[in-house]
């Protein structure tokens, strides 16, 4: 089993999770278009490509999916999930699996808008969200949302480019100097990640681990705490199922007073799944059944609560 990690980039643990599952029944090939990066070092074997947006790189994936009789592949970044998405037919003929979602939904996940208006469609709970700065000054009169806000790029990861308003003048300023911008509502509440495996063949929600965010950094879970409830649980399959989503994606929610709130969703590996599989969820051996053809059974919630997960540095050096 031969799978291809594209944009690796600092994920070492990710990659140390393919090897250590794999062992010695395949090789991890990993990928990034710089040569330090560090994750890559990680890998059986390690290919310097162009950056994603240049002619012709999804040929150079394609070219290493055959030279290297890949299997599956996926990617730790945002933008690249859709570029797969859209050559999954051209992968499936190499005898390659696309590991994600479907290019709508892909696409979806980068469009906070999009986003908004299918969980509202849908009758999710979520932060209410506008494009139009009329229609939020009327709503801010009536009295149907209060600052403070977020102003946020309607496209983009990361938590860039984010920036908390208290008023309308900070709005005006924005929205005058950047396009494409949204306003957000603020919840003021616990956040949440989820880490959740929807099988590739039965298309069932089997595994969900989710965690309190206590520490957050650049966008990422700097530390977190385990927890478990059923009703996050029920909430978190039924928006799964409904949505489409297939394979390993993160969802980022909000608890304010007892309610669940849904927020944004990565339809990958997120910064925070260590924590996962340090407490027992192993999606990689999830993904391996999936690419084998195997369907894997459901096993929701079968981890300890109030396991900790601490960040640290660490450094490689290489000559």
């Amino acid at each position: 089993m031969n799978i291809l990690i594209l944009s690796a980039g600092t994920r070492n643990k990710i990659v140390q999770y393919f090897k250590k599952i794999i062992g010695g029944n395949g090789k991890v090939i990993a990928t990034d278009m710089s040569d330090i990066a560090p994750a890559v070092y990680e890998a059986d074997k390690f290919y310097k490509v162009p950056r994603m947006t240049a002619d012709g790189y999804i040929d150079v994936i394609f070219d290493i999916c055959k030279k290297e009789n890949i299997n599956g592949v996926l990617s730790l970044i945002d933008p690249e999930l859709s570029l797969l998405a859209k050559h999954k037919e051209d992968f499936a003929k190499l005898g390659v699996t696309v590991i994600g979602s479907s290019y709508e939904l892909c696409e979806r996940a980068l469009d906070k808008m999009e986003m908004f208006d299918w969980l509202t469609n849908h009758n999710f709970k979520c932060a209410k969200s506008y494009t139009d700065k009329e229609k939020f000054y009327a709503d801010i009169d009536a009295g149907i949302i209060t600052y403070p806000v977020f102003v946020k790029p309607v496209r983009g990861s990361a938590s860039i480019s984010i920036s908390k308003v208290y008023d309308k003048e900070t709005i005006e300023l924005l929205f005058d100097h950047n396009d494409n911008l949204m306003i957000q509502e603020y919840l003021d509440g616990q956040e949440i990640g989820a880490d959740v495996y929807i099988d590739m063949i039965s298309g069932d929600v089997v595994s969900i681990f989710t965690k309190k965010k206590l520490v957050m950094r650049a966008g990422e879970t700097d530390k977190a705490v385990s927890f478990k409830d059923k009703k996050l649980f029920d909430l978190i399959d039924k928006f799964a199922t409904e949505s489409g989503w297939s394979g390993q994606i993160d969802i980022d929610i909000f608890d304010v007073g007892g309610e669940y709130y849904i927020s944004e969703v990565n339809p990958r590996f997120g910064g925070g799944y260590p924590h996962a599989f340090e407490c027992g969820c192993d999606h990689i051996s999830l993904i391996l059944n999936n690419l084998l053809g195997k369907a894997n059974e459901r096993n929701i919630g079968n981890y300890d609560s109030d396991i900790y997960m601490m960040k640290y540095n660490e450094i490689m050096i290489r000559k």
